[in-house]
Parts: structure tokens; sequence; C-alpha cells
């Protein structure tokens, strides 16, 4: 079995998945409402409360996969992209925990969990697929041809789609996180309401960065504008961003295969309109796209762990 730590970002996350992808727990703690506050993540909070939680979930991961350290095979743990305060705390951690029992830890970068995450559960994906991963940080279309690694076909050049989430949902003063809230709004909008500019910066590249000044402009020249329409109308142009690119994708690849991942994959127009692509669609659930542990150890699986003691001069990295 693998014991898995996630710290990333503002969310302490820990797991058990087996080696075949039974995921016996998955606890995931967030900080969103700390952070809400603030209108976005702070990164030094973020650290302190990692420190505060982080053996409480691994506990719990544990007592809930009815295990213990003992009966652990493999630590797996973030090693980057994301905050480097909050991966340390995870990356200590899983070092001290592997180190005590002289276990094999598998470094995992955060964005092959996310392509993987579809290969959890008791129907998961098989390559070759085409992955669409979009969260916060990060926005990008990948080959999957074996879940060992993947190849970055295309990726935003400015904002991820998560970002133009939050930021649109500020404008519209919105609460954070700025996609469930845009999400949840635009359910009583009219999508077509206004005409909102779908930016092609290359055949599969991204970009949000004209998206965001454009309700910019709209919100001051249209102060009165129903709310609801213009979430709508803003969550319609990323999606049709995404979707396109990734139609474009299929065909180019001959691909047969689609996974869906990261916190924007739980936007429910998005996971609509992925079905109408004619292709098999893998969209996994609500707690396998948000930050989570489950995912980390789901990568780990395809990975060859560093042997004890050669991962105790493991450092973090903010990128990978």
């Amino acid at each position: 079995m693998i014991l898995a730590i996630e710290t990333s970002c503002d969310d302490t996350c820990a797991a058990v998945v087996t080696d075949a992808g039974e995921i016996r727990s998955n606890v995931i703690a967030s900080q969103g409402l700390l952070h809400a506050r603030y209108g976005g993540v702070v990164p030094e909070i973020a650290s302190r409360h990692h420190l505060e939680l982080i053996d409480a979930v691994i506990g719990d991961a544990l007592e809930r996969a009815g295990t213990s350290l003992e009966g652990v095979d493999t630590v797996a743990v973030t090693r980057g992209p994301g905050l480097i305060g909050a991966l340390l705390v995870g990356l200590s951690s899983a070092k001290a925990l592997a180190a005590v029992r002289r276990l094999p830890l598998a470094p995992v970068d955060h964005l092959h969990g996310h392509v993987v995450a579809s290969t959890l559960g008791p129907h998961p994906i098989d390559p070759p697929y085409l992955a669409l991963v979009a969260s916060g940080g990060h926005t990008f279309l990948a080959r999957v041809t074996e879940p060992g690694a993947y190849a970055v076909l295309g990726q935003t050049l400015d904002d991820a789609a998560g970002e133009a989430f939050d930021k649109g949902a500020r404008l519209l003063g919105l609460g954070y996180p700025g996609g469930p809230a845009i999400d949840r709004l635009a359910r009583a909008g009219d999508p077509t309401a206004f005409d909102f500019p779908r930016s092609a910066p290359g055949e599969l590249d991204f970009s949000f960065s004209g998206l965001k000044t454009a309700l910019l402009y709209t919100l001051r020249d249209r102060p009165d504008s129903d709310r609801a329409d213009l979430a709508a109308s803003y969550q319609r142009a990323i999606v049709d961003a995404l979707t396109s690119r990734t139609a474009i994708a299929l065909e180019r690849e001959g691909l047969e295969r689609l996974a869906i991942g990261g916190g924007v994959a739980a936007n429910s127009e998005l996971r609509s309109a992925v079905t109408e692509l004619g292709v098999g669609v893998w969209v996994p659930p609500l707690e396998l796209c948000t930050d989570n542990a489950a995912m980390i150890a789901g990568a780990a699986r395809f990975m060859d762990p560093l042997p004890y003691p050669e991962y105790l001069d493991l450092d973090a990295a903010a990128r990978l």
C-alpha cells in the first residue's frame, strides 16, 4: 500500500491507495474558509496551518484505511510545483515517516497526479488518452501514452483557467474560491447575453487574460448589467476555450479517450460539455478534481521510488 501526502497549496491531504488503484482513504483538510477573507491563498498562513494539521490528517488517513504505518510499503509525496513553504511541510513529513521504517519514497510531480487521477477507482482509463488539466495555477493538454509520463501538447500562455474564474469572481463581487461561486450564479443567467472573446494564441495553447479584461470593461461601461448573465457568459467563454482546443487535440493525435482533471474539472458546464466531444470521457469524482493525495499515490504507482537513504537530501521545488 502507498501512503501519500499532498501539501502543494492550501489543502492538507493524505491518502492510502493500493498498487491496483483502490482508494482506501482520501482525507482533505481544506483551508478555503480561512483564506476567503483575503480573497486568495496567503502562502505563509497556508504553511503554518499545514504544520498544525499534517499529523492529524495522516493519522486519519491511516485509520480510515484500516491500517498503520507498519502496513505501508511506500510513501509518496508532492515535490512540486506549488508554494515552496507548503511543499516543504509535506516533504519533510514524508521523509521522516519513510526513514523511520526505511521505506522507499516516491517524489511526485503534482501535475502528474492530475493527469492520472482517472486511472484510480473501479473504472480506470487506459492509455493512450488525452488529458485536459485545468486548475488555479495550470492549464494544459497532454498526451498520455504510458501512465508513467505525459507529453504536453499545449498550455496557457498567461492566466490559468482557475485563475480566470477567481479573478472574474472578484470583479463580480463574488466570494473565493471563484470557480464554484461563478458556477452557482451562472445557473440563473443567459450564457449568450454577452459575447466575450475566445482568445486563440495557437492551435493548442490557451489565453485567458483578454477575457478577464473584457469582463472588466463590460462592468465599467455597463455597470447595471445582470450579474447572473455576466457569470454565465464568462463561464461559457472559458469552457468554450477549453473544449475547442481539446477537440482539436483529440483529432490531431487520433485519440478516442479523454480524461479531465484539476479544480476546474469540477465545473458543471465543463463536465457536461466534454461529454459532447464524441469520445469516451473519464470525469473523476469531485474529490479527485481538487488537490488531493489519492492522485499523488496514483502517480506514484507508475514510478520507481527512491530507496532509503537516497531521498534524505531531497528538496521541494516551486517549479518543475
